[in-house]
């Protein structure tokens, strides 16, 4: 009997961090675009970047409590070495290439626990 696919418990989390890292990626692009403006709130893009990290923070947790276990286990693994870019941006600065460069980085690993999440496989 093949082994039941169904998602682990903390896929929730893991869609909550991929939405506002989602969300941080198209505020920071319409602002560096000059399609917004945010100069009267500057805060916004930081609040969603602090969300961002305490989600993804929270996603992570799973290695611990998650059900099932290896399913999510895997997927908060792939989403560790996202943790590097996110927290590098605050000390790269913030008006150089570098900047959408560095954010860019942590996109794959949290696209990797997005789906690992979504996509778990019970093993016996």
């Amino acid at each position: 009997m093949a082994p039941r696919r169904r998602r682990t418990d903390a896929a929730p989390l893991f869609a909550a961090a991929a939405v506002a890292y989602a969300a941080n990626v198209a505020l920071g692009s319409a602002v560096a675009a000059k399609v917004i403006d945010t100069s009267n709130f500057r805060w916004l893009h930081h609040a969603i970047y602090i969300a961002t990290c305490v989600m993804s923070a929270a996603a992570f947790s799973a290695v611990l409590w998650g059900r099932p276990k290896f399913a999510s286990r895997r997927a908060a693994l792939a989403l560790a070495p996202a943790a590097a870019p996110l927290a590098a941006i605050p000390y790269l600065g913030t008006h150089s290439r570098r900047h959408p460069l560095v954010a860019l980085a942590a996109a794959p690993f949290i696209v990797a626990g997005l789906i690992c999440s979504r996509l778990a496989t019970d093993r016996k």
